[in-house]
């Protein structure tokens, strides 16, 4: 077999013999199982002794698939994300603000640390208030580009390009809130950035279940708690501006003991922005987050699917 292309089960690139060194997946196998579904019977030749290189690398491909039971994870992959949503939203209906101190908060939080930094702001998360520094300043973007660059240049060499892509639309964000937006529209994305940023943070980690098979993400189970913290800090956040739509009761409005006026009401009163726009604006970005959510949901599904073949390979 040429050394040209790339195995259709993992994409690495071709290299001389039947099967592929990363994942010990047969080429003729796996390419059947991508285009057709299924393997077809493939007739063995006369047993031949390997040398012990090639039986070495071919077991070094097998022990490195990522997922050890394909059918396990399809089924994993259809359910959690649906389960953990709808048991968040039971949460926040039985117990809202436990709900809100032990998940919504320090995602709250960092979703305003976040906001301040792509807008060229120093900014420190704690659990119950994010330090906000007043004026722009010069460390806290080149930390902040200097981050996304290592990003984009580990994703380069790991052949991820969709992670390069998301490094560099980043990179485009951060340009303009650093450099173009007003230091008062700045001021605002702060304040809206508490549940709005923390609804796409939340998403994120809800998203990072479908990632990193090959990592400690995995392995270690931490894909669970990531899940579990977004589903419950987004069910936490939309569901209060979903209500808020109809019972503007439900906006968490008024002054926080040790920390001020909340931040809607420092929308409203500082910043000039209508409460109708205010509701408006954070649902759009919690339906932008599902609508996000959902093409990552798709795509990780079928993936699972896909490689339900893994064993007729």
């Amino acid at each position: 077999m040429g050394n040209t292309g790339s195995c259709a089960w993992c994409n690495a690139p071709r290299a001389g013999g039947d099967t592929c060194p990363r994942c010990g997946a047969n080429y003729a196998k796996a390419e059947q199982i991508r285009t057709q579904g299924r393997a077809q019977p493939v007739e063995q030749a006369a047993a031949v002794p390997l040398p012990e290189p090639a039986v070495v690398a071919t077991l070094v491909g097998m022990e490195a698939r990522a997922v050890e039971d394909p059918a396990l994870e399809f089924k994993l992959c259809v359910a959690a994300i649906p389960a953990m949503l709808a048991l968040g939203l039971a949460f926040h209906l039985l117990t809202p603000g436990l709900q809100r101190i032990f998940f919504g908060m320090p995602v709250h939080e960092l979703g305003h640390a976040l906001s301040a930094w792509f807008c060229g702001h120093a900014a420190l998360p704690t659990l119950w208030r994010t330090f906000v520094a007043e004026e722009r300043g010069w460390l806290a973007p080149l930390a902040l580009a200097g981050a996304l660059g290592y990003m984009m240049v580990r994703a380069h060499l790991a052949g991820k390009t969709y992670l390069v892509a998301l490094g560099a639309a980043l990179l485009v964000v951060q340009g303009l809130g650093t450099f173009y937006i007003r230091p008062t529209t700045a001021h605002a994305l702060f304040s809206f950035g508490g549940d709005g940023m923390g609804m796409v943070i939340a998403t994120a980690l809800m998203c990072t279940f479908f990632f990193g098979k090959r990592t400690q993400l995995y392995k270690g189970w931490l894909r669970w708690g990531f899940l579990a913290i977004g589903a419950a800090a987004f069910s936490d956040m939309f569901a209060t501006w979903w209500r808020a739509l109809s019972d503007t009761g439900a906006i968490p409005y008024g002054e926080i003991e040790g920390v001020g006026l909340s931040d809607p009401a420092r929308l409203v009163e500082e910043w000039g922005w209508t409460i109708k726009d205010m509701v408006r604006r954070y649902v759009m970005v919690g339906l932008a987050c599902l609508a996000a959510l959902a093409l990552v949901y798709a795509w990780g599904v079928r993936e699972a699917w896909r490689k339900t073949g893994a064993r007729e390979l």
